[in-house]
């Protein structure tokens, strides 16, 4: 018996014109010939010749899936040429390299199946689309599968060229990935049957009508024209590093190449809190503008270190995913977490790990270390209690907190009482410290709960101006009874 063999031949993109000569004896010397699919115009030619073959059509039907289908054809083609004395010739459209999967499937299976795997090339689909569609390569060039698009796999600066897009289905899901990076009216271009004489057909619609427009099938693609118009440009990250990049630049603005990572570092913080209002607003465009104005503290930031070759953005995110990952193996991982306690417990044992691996768990001397020093107050009172309670230094239920505010408080008007203005100080954070303590018992965030508190304040306060507008007054005019009451009636709104 000889050895197992399969030739793979490429049918080439459209019609017999565009099928090689030597692809063509192969298919006439062959003892036994599988072809992918019969929905292709170069199939008319083995039928004119009446040249035996078997197609593969059937397996779409008996699939849900195309990688079912794929699998189920790779799988009988190897039994095939494992059970038959004579080498088999497997003909797929266009060429045997370019988006094929099958070919894939059979080229990481052959050898260990003990089967020589022999690949004769055929004019891609992607050889027609250049010359009809007047695209030069060189010029930047992507070639994607529309089964696996992703919006993160967009390069707008490229021509791009989608395949695969078998039906309105498919090209639905691809106009969504589309709207990701590009407008809703952006010109693309539809190929049907590039190439093939009396059936070819070349589209502009705006993306918005892609999936509108009939005529999808076997030999459909999609092209997108590079652009480097900044309705699309501006979508990207690329775009930001690169604007951030000029504006510090020698020729960029000048009051941007003067700051450092001292002089702007309060605007980090003022950025962050107009963001936390935004959110705290429940104002989505507000959100939209803040978010953006802390992303821009990170790369200028990050753009200062790359001047000095320290580090770049890009190394920030890279940072960030390897934590993210890290820390949720849960996820990304083997472990399991059922709830956010499990999972809240997965990253603190991960980080903690972490940590030990890369030694600043030695550097720290106390367990209340790793606190950034400038953070409020009442927020660095929470996490100072919450890092004592993790080693037992804590009380076991709420009473006994309670119980402490009383003291503090005692001690409070004590401090008042002696007239002492340091140590009513001293007793006042004493008291505020024990407060935060109740909070960190009921589960509430001392700040998340104060901030509730403010802006309860602000808007009944808010009440007693306008009832001061309307009954046309000012605060001389009034007293705190009359105050009071509008207080109270605030409260009832």
């Amino acid at each position: 018996m000889s050895e197992p063999r399969i030739t793979v031949v490429g049918l080439g993109s459209g019609d017999t014109d565009q099928m090689t000569l030597g692809v063509w004896r192969r298919l006439q010397q062959a003892a036994r010939v599988y072809v992918r699919t019969e929905q292709h115009p170069a199939i008319s030619l083995l039928q004119e010749h009446e040249l035996a073959y078997t197609s593969f059509d059937s397996v779409y039907e008996q699939h849900d899936t195309f990688p079912e289908v794929y699998e189920a054809i790779a799988t009988t083609l190897l039994l095939e040429a494992q059970s038959l004395q004579e080498a088999i010739v497997y003909a797929v459209p266009g060429h045997p390299m370019v988006a094929e999967r099958t070919v894939q499937l059979l080229r990481e299976r052959c050898e260990d199946a003990g089967v020589r795997l022999d690949i004769i090339g055929g004019e891609s689909f992607l050889d027609q689309a250049f010359i009809r569609l007047g695209i030069d390569p060189i010029e930047g060039f992507a070639l994607l599968d529309a089964a696996e698009l992703q919006p993160a796999m967009l390069q707008p600066r490229v021509h791009t060229i989608i395949g695969q897009i078998y039906d309105a289905f498919t090209a639905s899901d691809v106009k969504l990935a589309l709207m990701e990076r590009y407008p809703d009216d952006f010109e693309v271009v539809i190929g049907h049957a590039l190439g093939v004489a009396g059936e070819e057909q070349i589209i502009r619609v705006p993306l918005y009508e892609l999936d509108r427009t009939p005529g999808f099938g076997n030999l459909s693609l999609l092209f997108v024209p590079r652009t480097t118009e900044d309705a699309v440009l501006n979508r990207s990250f690329d775009r930001l590093h690169e604007i951030v990049a000029i504006l510090r630049s020698p020729e960029g603005c000048p009051w941007d190449r003067e700051q450092t990572h001292s002089s702007i570092r309060k605007n980090f913080i003022e950025e962050l809190y107009e963001a936390l209002e935004a959110i705290d607003n429940d104002d989505p465009d507000g959100m939209r503008e803040e978010f953006g104005d802390v992303i821009l503290q990170v790369m200028l930031h990050s753009q200062m270190e790359e001047e000095t070759g320290a580090f770049t953005v890009y190394d920030v995110i890279e940072t960030l995913n390897e934590k993210l990952l890290f820390r949720h193996p849960h996820v990304f991982g083997t472990s399991s977490a059922t709830d956010a306690d499990e999972a809240l417990g997965n990253w603190e044992q991960m980080k903690a790990e972490e940590k030990e691996r890369n030694g600043t768990a030695a550097s720290r001397q106390s367990q209340l270390d790793g606190i950034p020093p400038d953070l409020p107050a009442l927020m660095k009172a929470y996490k100072l209690q919450k890092k004592a309670a993790k080693v037992g230094f804590d009380w076991d239920d709420l009473g006994p907190v309670l119980d402490k505010i009383q003291e503090e408080l005692s001690e409070l008007r004590e401090a008042i009482a002696s007239k002492d203005a340091l140590e009513q100080a001293g007793e006042l954070g004493d008291l505020l410290f024990a407060v935060v303590n109740a909070a960190r018992f009921i589960h509430a965030d001392p700040e998340e709960a104060l901030t509730m508190t403010n802006r309860k304040f602000k808007s009944r306060f808010a009440y007693i101006e306008e009832q001061l507008r309307i009954n046309n007054k000012t605060f001389d005019q009034t007293d705190l009874t009359e105050m009071d009451r509008w207080w109270e009636e605030a409260k009832r709104q």
